[in-house]
């Protein structure tokens, strides 16, 4: 698929606007591979491949196991994840689809034990976020595959 354009040339201030955003995330006090999980899910439910390709290698770098990967589609079932972890995808799936589910409070009840009042609100701002970069790089046809974390070399070629 070919990209429409790219936004962060047409419009370099959305990109700034939304890399301050992760800036403040990633010294809000949530673990990052908690952040890295949640943002993961939100792009699967999306459906952006962009996105999907970020977080997953993000969460490589940052020591996440393969197998909590895979299984990430089907964390209901799978028994790799905290409390914390799945009380943290039930958010940002609910956060993600509010259109359909419309954040409720059986849920609100169901994740407060595990989060304070800040962290709630850090962890709706990341999937708030991610959806925005999930919007954008659907929106743009953003190509999936080229990025590469910050401290990861490129493989070498044959």
């Amino acid at each position: 698929m070919e990209a429409r354009f790219d936004y962060a040339k047409a419009a370099p201030g959305v990109s700034r606007a939304l890399a301050d955003v992760e800036h403040y995330l990633f010294n809000c006090g949530l673990e990052e591979s908690l952040l890295n999980l949640v943002r993961l899910r939100a792009s699967q439910i999306n459906g952006c491949a962009y996105c999907i390709d970020v977080y997953w290698k993000e969460a490589r770098v940052e020591g996440e196991r393969e197998q909590r990967l895979y299984g990430l589609n089907a964390w209901r079932e799978s028994p790799y994840y905290s409390e914390r972890e799945r009380a943290a995808l039930s958010w940002a799936e609910a956060v993600t689809l509010v259109a359909e589910t419309h954040v409720p409070d059986s849920l609100y009840e169901e994740v407060r034990p595990y989060f304070s009042f800040r962290e709630l609100s850090d962890l709706t701002l990341a999937v708030a976020v991610t959806n925005a970069w999930n919007r954008l790089s659907i929106a743009t046809r953003k190509e999936a595959g080229d990025y590469m974390p910050a401290g990861v070399e490129e493989p070498r070629a044959g």
